[in-house]
């Protein structure tokens, strides 16, 4: 199985320092939409991999966060592409749960849930944190310079063997040609 792990927020959609606490809030960046597309035609499984702080902060509520993602599945699905599962953590940073992002706690759960080990599959995000546990959990780190990828670029310290692209939309054409 060819599979794909996603980060949500600053890699399919414009992230916000104030969070996406709801669908009218939720908006794709330019592209992203067709790339996931593009890779589910192409084969592959897309699975998205989101630390969700705001719900254990209480800035919402998992109601609140199923209609994001319901806004997100439809918006996928008219661009002609699918994703399978999502994968969150619902947990407040100081937590220190083992399933927030640095940890690889929520990529080992999906390689466990899809039965696929983790080498070689690429987890694209843009923050530092999604290369981190990327690597940790033995998968690919790809940053996409969108959201905060420039700024983790140029902050350097990025995880060995980390692959650079523009967006999500030059991944899928790199992976997906």
């Amino acid at each position: 199985m060819k599979l794909v792990i996603l980060d949500r927020d600053g890699t399919i959609n414009h992230d916000s320092d104030q969070f996406i606490k709801s669908p009218a809030e939720w908006k794709p960046i330019k592209g992203s939409l067709e790339a996931i597309a593009r890779l589910t035609q192409a084969g592959s499984r897309v699975v998205v991999a989101t630390n969700q702080s705001g719900i254990g902060r209480g800035l919402f509520d998992m109601a609140a966060l199923n209609a994001i993602h319901d806004t997100m599945h439809r918006a996928v699905h008219q661009a002609g592409g699918r994703i399978d599962a999502i994968f969150f953590c619902p947990h407040a940073g100081d937590a220190n749960c083992e399933c927030r992002k640095p940890k690889p706690g929520m990529l080992l759960e999906i390689a466990k849930r899809m039965n696929v080990e983790l080498e070689g599959v690429p987890m694209v995000g843009d923050s530092l944190r999604d290369l981190q546990a990327a690597a940790a959990a033995g998968a690919r780190p790809v940053l996409v310079l969108t959201g905060k990828g420039r700024k983790t670029r140029d902050a350097g310290g990025l995880p060995a063997g980390t692959v650079v692209v523009p967006d999500l939309a030059a991944f899928a054409a790199q992976r997906a040609p």
